[in-house]
């Protein structure tokens, strides 16, 4: 596997990991680095467990990845990526829909020949509905207002 293949492979297990609703997953993917200011698994997964809505332990989104930037320094086992991400939700009673568009900023380090997130944020560019996502005051501890799984 070629070391963009691996990186895009971690981006792609951040969405799924997410949407599963797996926290504890999903927090291990930093441990190495930060999401959104936060640098610890536990607490990421506090902020998301107060701020975001979970309907029997999955937060009902989608989130999708395209746009996909990277570039790698091999020797010295570096990359830096960018992305669109758009977020879709759908509850019951809240059709399918897009929640946000908005750009993730990577920073990747290869550590024991695996990648690992060095740094992740989110950058919002367009709103849909988030009234079913998140709490209408959560805000990121980078300034960011909404969640960092996005």
């Amino acid at each position: 596997m070629t070391s963009r293949d691996a990186i895009e492979n971690l981006m792609a297990r951040y969405c799924r990991l997410y949407d599963d609703g797996d926290l504890e997953g999903y927090a291990e993917l930093f441990r190495h680095g930060l999401v959104s200011g936060m640098s610890k698994p536990e607490e990421v997964i506090a902020w998301h467990r107060k701020n975001i809505f979970f309907y029997d332990g999955i937060p009902k989104t989608r989130h999708l990845i395209s746009n996909i930037e990277i570039e790698i320094d091999e020797a010295a086992g570096l990359a830096d990526g960018r992305s669109y991400i758009i977020a879709y939700q759908a509850l019951e009673d809240f059709p399918l829909q897009p929640i946000l568009l908005g750009s993730y900023i990577d920073k990747f380090h290869r550590i024991d020949g695996q990648w690992y997130f060095a740094s992740r944020s989110f950058k919002w560019h367009l709103s849909g509905d988030n009234s079913r996502h998140s709490r209408p005051d959560a805000t990121l501890p980078d300034g960011v207002g909404s969640s960092p799984g996005h």
